[in-house]
């Protein structure tokens, strides 16, 4: 485990540990991960995801959409425990084994099998502050499955790699057709070396929400 780690998880490091002995058993056995992959869990999964929590306002409502293994939902919710945390998945192997993750860890996150696009998961997942995804699919068509849980006021924000960040500009003006606003790229986790990654941050346009006054 890298010394970093111990920083970026606080009281929940001990959590993180058994999180990554499950990606390195079970994760590889099912699937999820490539045995390649065990030797970077630390670095390029779970340090690389928990970055995003830098964009992250407090207290807010996430829903990480594709969460297949947990990434980047369960190292961000572990990160952050003041979020309140859904993982929306659509394939019953990796729900299974985020069930028997949240199970292990004792953690409150709720999980629900299905597609971001699907009415039954919008309704399900209820309210949201912020969409996180990594890795799940182009922008423009990550919008478009998203549309029904971004709310007007809603965030996502996007792991991406440099290619998909150089993309961005270029894509602004079909996002903002889409809905979207403020759409811009952000650095974070710089202080985790190569762990530092990039998100795509934008923010669903329209009136925000106000809730409604007793009587």
């Amino acid at each position: 485990m890298p010394a970093v780690a111990a920083t970026v998880f606080g009281a929940a490091t001990d959590a993180a540990v058994r999180y990554v002995a499950m990606l390195a058993g079970d994760g590889v056995t099912r699937g999820l991960i490539g045995p390649r992959e065990v030797p970077r869990l630390w670095d390029r999964h779970l340090l690389n995801s928990a970055a995003l929590a830098e964009a992250v306002p407090a207290g807010a409502r996430v829903v990480d959409v594709g969460s297949g293994a947990g990434l980047p939902g369960i190292p961000l919710g572990l990160a952050r425990p003041d979020l309140t945390l859904t993982l929306v998945e659509p394939m019953a192997r990796r729900v299974e084994f985020l069930t028997d993750v949240v199970t292990a860890l004792g953690a409150p996150w709720r999980i629900v099998r299905g597609r971001a696009e699907e009415r039954s998961v919008v309704r399900a997942v209820g309210p949201v502050d912020v969409v996180t995804a990594r890795a799940v699919a182009p922008l423009p068509r990550l919008v478009g499955w998203c549309k029904g849980l971004l709310v007007p006021g809603a965030q996502l924000i996007a792991l991406v790699g440099e290619r998909a960040a150089a993309e961005v500009p270029g894509l602004v003006p079909e996002l903002e057709a889409a809905g979207m606003r403020d759409v811009h790229t952000r650095a974070v986790g710089g202080e985790l070396g190569s762990a530092a990654t990039t998100v795509v941050v934008m923010t669903r346009g329209g009136p925000a929400r106000t809730a409604r006054r007793p009587g």
